[in-house]
C-alpha cells in the first residue's frame, strides 16, 4: 500500500461511518434464482413486528441466506428499487445507484455495455476472442457478450452485485464481481401485472405479467414488454435516425412442472429486439495545443494536403459545443438503426434427494447477434480537408452462440452447509466490421454531400459504401472457446462455538480457446490465436457473530480472466490471462430493532497482468506530406499487451439504511476506488513506456435515496415518494489517455399513489409520475484527446432530463 496507507484507509474508514453511508433497501421476493435452494431464508418477526426494516435474500452462496449474515459484499437493486429510478434496462444504473457498479457504453453505442465492479473494468471486450471482467448472470446463466447486455429486463425479482473476485462459486472472468439477475418464477396461480407510460421524447413503455393456474402440476407464466424512446439529438438529415434513440421489445413464456413432491422442472424461453442509435459525439474544443491554423491558400498550394507542423481550418458548419449538450446536430449523416437480437433457453431442475441434499441442474443456450451502425461522430472526429471526406461510419455484424451445463450438490451435514458442482461452457463468435465515410465536403468548408452507399467500381478503402455488398471489411474473425470447470465451497460452525463460521471454498478451470483473424482490409489472412491454460482459485472466510445484529468477516480470495486475443491488431495478436489476489474485511450490523443497517467493507486488490489496450484511430485523409490517399483511413487499430508486474486497486464501501419512523426510510452509499496501474510498454509508439489508467472508476462514489409513504383513505392506499442522488468523480475513459471525465451528480425522483383497491376481488392500481436527471445536469462520461494535435477533443454527454406517467394494475 505505497500510495493508500494503512493510515489513511483506517481514516477513510471512519470518514464513511461518519458519511452515513448505504445503499440496499431491497425487500425480499418468493422466487428463488436457478441456483436457489428451496427453502426460504428465515425472517426475522422482530423486525416486521417493530416496523423495522426488512431481511434481504440473497443466493450468492448458491443458497438462500439473509443478506446480513452473508460475508460477502453485496448490493441489491429490488424491484421497488427499479421502480423509484424507472431502471428499464442495465444502462439506466450507470448514474451510480450503487456506487462500486460503473456501468458505461462500449464507444457511444448503446448496443454493447461495459460493466466493472471495484476498478476492474474491461476497455474493449466488444469482441470475438476477450473476454469480461464481471460476469453477467441472468437466473445463473452466464452471457458470454457484451453485445446484447442492454436488452430489456424481464421481471425481475432482484439484481445482486456481488463485489469483489467471485471466482469460486461464478467461476472466471468475475475477478471483480459479478451481476446476478433473478427473475420471478411461475405461482401457479392466475394474477399478474400490467403497465403502461408515456413520458417525453416521444416515450412510451408498457408490461405484461401473466401467471396461469397450474394445470397436471404445470404452471406457466408469460411476460413480454416494449420500451420506446425517441433521439435525444436530432439528426438534420431528413429519413435518417438521430442519436440516444431506443425501440425494445420481446417476451419470454416460463413453464414450471412439479410432478412430485421434491422434484420441479422449470423451463423458458425468451426473445427480445433491441433497435438503438449511439449517443453523439461532440466537439468540445478546436486547436487546445494552440497550433498555427492553415489557410485554404496554404493547404492548396501545398498539393491539397496540411502543411507539417499546423492544423486544419475548422469548417464554419461545424459548432464547437464546449460543456453544452447538443439538441441537434450540426451536420446531418446517415444514422441507421443498430440491432441486438438475442434469444435463450434454459431448463433448470431440482431435485430434494433427501432433506439434507438438492441436485440441480442448469441446462442452457443463449445467442445474440448484433448489426451495429454507428455514425456518431459526424464532422466532430475527422480533420476538414478539401473536397475530403468524412463522417466515419462503424459498422460491424456479429454472431454468437453458446451452450452451458452446471450440475450442483447442495446440502447440509451437521455443522456444516455445503455447495459443489461441476460446470461446462462452450461458445463461437464470428464478426465482421468496416468504416465508410458518409459525406463530403466541398472545397472550403462550407457544404457537404452525402455519398452513395453504394459505389461503382472496385470496393477500396477509399471506395466503399456502407450497404452490405458495398462493405470494404477492415477486419474479420471468429472464435472458439471452452471451459470446464469442477467447484466446492463448505462453511464450518464448530459444535458448542456457533458464533465462528469457517467457509473454504475453490474452483479449478480449464480454458481452451482457438479463433481466427480471416481478414484485414478486405484480403485474406492466416493469423490464428490458441490459448490452453488451467488455473485453481481458492476462497477462505472466517465470520463471527460478534453480538445480536453484528456480523464481522475477513476473507482472501482469488479470480482472473482468461487470455485472449485483439482482433482490431495487425495479426491477431494474443495477449495472457489477468488474474487478481484480494484481501477483505467486512462488518454487517443490525441495529437498533433492525431501525438501522450499517454495512463496511475494505478490501486491497493485487491483479497481474492486467490487459491494457493500446487502441488508434486514423483520421488523415492522406498520407503524411503527400497528396496520396490514406489507405488506413478511419482505419481502428489497437493492440493488447499485459502490464508488467501488479496493478494495485484499494477500497472502502460503505451502506447505510435508516427507518426511523414508520413510513420513512432513507440511506446512503460511499465508494473510495484507488488505482495503479504500472507503466506499460505501448506498442504503437517503439515499445516506450506508458502511463495507463482504469477506466470509468471515479475515485470517489456516493448515492443517497430518501422514501416516504402516508396512508391516504382507506384500505392499502399510499402515496409514496421516493427522491435519490447520485455523485460520481472525473474519472478515465480511455486506457492510455490521461484526459478525465467530468464528475457527476444526477438526481432522480418519484411520486406514486399506490395500491388503489379497484374491485373485491384484489386487483389494485398504481399511478406514478417519474423523472430521471430531474435537474436536466449536465456532464461528460466519456472523453478523449487522441485527435487533439489534429481537431481537438470529442466527448459524449450523459442523456438529458427525461420524465413520465405510468400505470400499473396488479390482478
Amino acid at each position: 500500500m505505497s500510495i493508500v496507507s494503512q493510515a489513511r484507509l483506517r481514516l477513510l474508514a471512519g470518514a464513511a461511518l461518519i458519511a452515513l453511508p448505504a445503499v440496499a433497501h431491497a425487500a425480499p421476493g418468493p422466487a428463488a434464482d436457478a441456483a436457489a435452494a428451496p427453502a426460504e431464508a428465515p425472517a426475522d418477526t422482530d423486525a416486521d413486528a417493530n416496523g423495522g426494516l426488512q431481511d434481504v435474500v440473497v443466493t450468492a452462496t448458491k443458497r438462500e441466506t439473509n443478506l446480513q449474515k452473508t460475508p460477502i459484499a453485496i448490493s441489491v437493486v429490488d424491484p421497488q428499487v427499479m421502480k423509484d429510478r424507472h431502471v428499464q434496462s442495465l444502462l439506466d444504473l450507470a448514474d451510480g445507484g450503487v456506487p462500486s457498479l460503473r456501468i458505461a457504453t462500449f464507444e457511444a453505442r448503446q448496443s454493447a455495455l461495459t460493466v466493472g465492479i471495484r476498478g476492474i473494468v474491461p476497455f474493449d471486450a466488444n469482441q470475438t476472442a476477450r473476454d469480461q471482467g464481471v460476469g453477467v448472470y441472468i437466473d445463473g446463466v452466464y452471457l458470454g457478450r457484451q453485445q446484447g447486455l442492454n436488452a430489456a429486463l424481464f421481471d425481475v425479482e432482484r439484481i445482486e452485485v456481488l463485489r469483489g473476485p467471485q471466482g469460486t462459486l461464478f467461476g472466471r472472468n468475475t475477478e471483480g464481481g459479478a451481476v446476478s439477475i433473478v427473475t420471478r418464477a411461475p405461482t401457479g396461480e392466475f394474477g399478474g401485472r400490467v403497465s403502461a407510460g408515456v413520458g417525453n421524447y416521444g416515450g412510451y413503455n408498457g408490461e405484461l405479467h401473466l401467471n396461469l393456474p397450474a394445470i397436471a402440476n404445470i404452471s406457466f407464466k408469460i411476460d413480454g414488454l416494449v420500451q420506446h424512446q425517441d433521439a435525444l439529438v436530432k439528426n438534420p438529415l431528413p429519413g435518417n435516425y438521430g442519436w440516444g434513440y431506443y425501440n425494445r421489445y420481446g417476451g419470454r413464456i416460463t413453464a414450471l412442472w412439479k410432478p412430485v413432491d421434491g422434484l420441479s422442472v422449470e423451463l423458458s424461453y425468451d426473445r427480445a429486439r433491441d433497435e438503438n442509435t449511439p449517443f453523439y459525439s461532440q466537439l468540445v474544443n478546436y486547436n487546445p495545443k494552440n497550433l498555427p491554423v492553415a489557410t485554404l491558400a496554404q493547404i492548396n498550394a501545398n498539393g491539397g494536403k496540411l502543411p507539417a507542423g499546423m492544423i486544419a481550418p475548422l469548417s464554419p458548419l461545424v459548432k464547437v459545443s464546449g460543456d453544452k449538450r447538443m439538441d441537434v446536430a450540426d451536420i446531418g449523416v446517415p444514422q441507421q438503426l443498430s440491432v441486438d437480437k438475442t434469444d435463450g433457453f434454459a431448463a433448470t431442475i431440482r431435485y430434494k434427494a433427501s432433506p439434507d441434499i438438492e441436485l440441480r441442474s442448469i441446462t442452457a443456450w443463449r445467442g445474440v447477434t448484433t448489426d451495429q451502425w454507428d455514425n456518431s461522430g459526424g464532422a466532430h472526429r475527422t480533420v476538414f480537408l478539401p473536397n475530403a471526406k468524412f463522417s466515419r461510419y462503424s459498422l460491424s455484424w456479429l454472431h454468437q452462440r453458446q451452450f452451458s451445463q452446471e450440475l450442483q450438490a447442495v446440502g447440509s451435514l451437521p455443522n456444516l452447509d455445503y455447495a459443489a458442482g461441476l460446470y461446462y461452457f462452450t461458445e463461437r463468435a464470428q464478426e465482421e466490421a468496416a468504416t465508410p465515410s458518409t459525406n463530403q465536403w466541398n472545397a472550403d468548408g462550407t457544404g457537404y454531400t452525402v455519398l452513395s452507399p453504394v459505389v461503382t467500381g472496385p470496393i477500396t478503402s477509399g471506395n466503399q459504401g456502407w450497404a452490405p455488398d458495398n462493405w470494404f471489411r477492415q477486419r474479420g474473425s471468429w472464435a472458439r472457446a471452452r471451459s470446464y470447470a469442477a467447484f466446492a465451497q463448505a462453511t464450518y460452525t464448530p459444535e458448542g462455538l456457533d458464533m465462528f463460521h469457517l467457509t473454504v471454498g475453490g474452483r479449478y478451470t480449464k480454458d481452451k480457446r482457438y479463433g481466427r483473424l480471416y481478414l484485414i482490409s478486405n484480403v485474406a489472412t492466416p493469423y490464428e490465436f490458441r490459448f490452453d491454460k488451467s488455473r485453481f482459485d481458492p476462497m477462505v472466510t472466517l465470520a463471527v457473530d460478534a453480538a445480536q445484529g453484528v456480523n464481522l468477516y475477513a476473507k482472501y480470495s482469488t479470480g482472473y480472466r482468461a487470455g485472449g486475443a485483439n482482433d482490431r491488431s495487425s495479426d491477431f495478436g494474443a495477449f495472457g490471462p489477468e488474474s487478481v489476489k484480494a484481501y477483505e474485511v467486512g462488518a454487517k450490523m443490525d441495529l437498533l430493532d433492525h431501525r438501522v443497517r450499517l454495512n463496511l467493507a475494505g478490501y486491497i486488490m493485487d491483479r497481474s497482468g492486467t490487459q491494457i489496450d493500446f487502441d488508434h484511430v486514423d483520421t488523415s485523409p492522406f498520407l503524411p506530406g503527400t497528396s496520396i490517399p490514406n489507405p488506413n483511413f478511419n482505419l481502428h487499430t489497437e493492440d493488447t499487451k499485459n502490464a508488467p508486474g501488479n496493478s494495485k486497486i484499494r477500497g472502502v464501501e460503505a451502506e447505510l439504511t435508516v427507518k426511523p419512523v414508520d413510513g420513512l426510510t432513507m440511506g446512503a452509499s460511499y465508494a473510495y476506488t484507488y488505482t495503479h496501474i504500472p507503466l506499460t510498454p505501448n506498442p504503437q509508439d517503439a515499445g516506450k513506456l506508458a502511463p495507463v489508467f482504469v477506466v470509468f472508476t471515479p475515485r470517489n462514489a456516493a448515492s443517497g435515496f430518501v422514501d416516504y409513504e402516508m396512508p391516504v383513505g382507506g384500505g392499502d392506499t399510499k402515496v409514496r415518494l421516493h427522491l435519490d442522488a447520485n455523485y460520481a468523480s472525473s474519472m478515465y475513459s480511455f486506457q492510455n489517455e490521461a484526459t478525465k471525465t467530468q464528475p457527476s451528480f444526477v438526481v432522480n425522483g418519484r411520486i406514486a399513489l399506490t395500491d388503489i383497491q379497484l374491485n373485491d376481488h384484489g386487483q389494485k392500481f398504481t399511478l406514478a409520475v417519474w423523472s430521471r436527471n430531474l435537474f436536466n445536469e449536465t456532464h461528460i462520461y466519456r472523453r478523449s484527446s487522441a485527435n487533439a494535435a489534429v481537431l481537438g477533443d470529442y466527448a459524449n454527454f450523459n442523456p438529458p432530463r427525461t420524465f413520465g406517467v405510468e400505470g400499473s394494475v396488479n390482478f
